[in-house]
């Protein structure tokens, strides 16, 4: 995942299945918590092997909460990232 500084180059999967997604949200909680986004990071928690529909509420709600935060742009396009494959979860 990018980190906050945006450092990284973003790279848009067109398609990411469960295990990739998981990985994702993992590795972008593991952001949060370094970062000190609390908020975000209880969003992302406890992902693994939820249903489908939980899983995108949390990274709804984890996006709704990084649009009134402008500095994560590069964090929130990862996350969006995520949300254009979760339909992919099965």
């Amino acid at each position: 995942m990018a980190e906050p500084s945006g450092e990284e180059t973003l790279r848009w999967p067109t398609r990411l299945d469960r295990p990739a997604i998981e990985k994702r949200l993992a590795e972008a909680r593991a952001t949060a918590e370094r970062e000190g986004w609390h908020d975000v990071a209880k969003l992302l928690a406890d992902v693994e092997g939820k249903p489908a529909a939980e899983i995108a509420k949390k990274v709804m709600a984890a996006l709704d909460w990084l649009q009134k935060e402008p500095e994560h742009r590069a964090f929130a396009l990862q996350l969006q990232m995520v949300a254009l494959n979760l339909k992919n979860l099965k």
